[in-house]
């Protein structure tokens, strides 16, 4: 287990060392791949939400932009991107479990602040989400979830950004068995990304 966790440090260290194009060179990146981590937790009486659940996050994501730059010189300059990301969501409250599917996002991000190595973005999508949690208000494992949010990447290398980033999160069954709880909530992510 402890050799299995050294592979999967160094793993990352060699990722994120290797050399990529940036945002800040002529050439604009393809995509990007990094992971988030963060908290969540629901809340409760927003919409049909009865039960707390926090969560301890763990998210890889890759993304591809689609366009280059749009309404360059306005406020609203940047470009179109799809980003997948296969989540892992450890519930810590009301008891251990997990969450794990794959979600699929639109994404706008601004780059209109690139000489200050700002990055804002927004974005929403959703996906299926395996849920074992074990509540009685769920009448299914099977979920979707859709979800969007804003967040911010800070370009201290060239190809190499940090991510703070805040998301509201719905899990429900879609109408495809009783009960149906949704958990509706917000999560705070920060992570790493680089730019290929």
């Amino acid at each position: 287990m402890v050799r299995l966790r050294h592979c999967a440090f160094f793993g990352i260290i060699l990722l994120f060392s290797a050399a990529q194009p940036s945002l800040g060179d002529d050439a604009q990146p393809a995509g990007e791949y990094g992971i988030l981590g963060g908290y969540g937790i629901t809340h409760r009486g927003f919409g049909a939400t009865v039960t707390q659940v926090q969560t301890v996050d763990a998210i890889a994501r890759i993304g591809w932009f689609l366009s280059g730059e749009h309404a360059q010189g306005s406020l609203f300059q940047g470009r179109h991107e799809l980003l997948v990301e296969i989540p892992l969501h450890l519930t810590v409250d009301p008891r251990t479990r997990i969450m794990t599917g794959l979600y699929l996002l639109g994404s706008w991000k601004f780059t209109g602040l690139s000489e200050q190595k700002l990055y804002p973005y927004a974005f929403a999508g959703g996906g299926p989400l395996y849920n074992d949690l074990g509540l009685a208000t769920q009448g299914t494992r099977i979920n979707y979830s859709y979800q969007g949010g804003v967040g911010l990447q800070y370009l201290f290398r060239k190809d190499l950004a940090l991510i703070g980033e805040y998301r509201y999160h719905h899990v429900s069954n879609a109408g495809t068995a009783e009960p149906n709880e949704p958990l509706n909530s917000s999560k705070i992510l920060v992570g790493l990304t680089r730019f290929f």
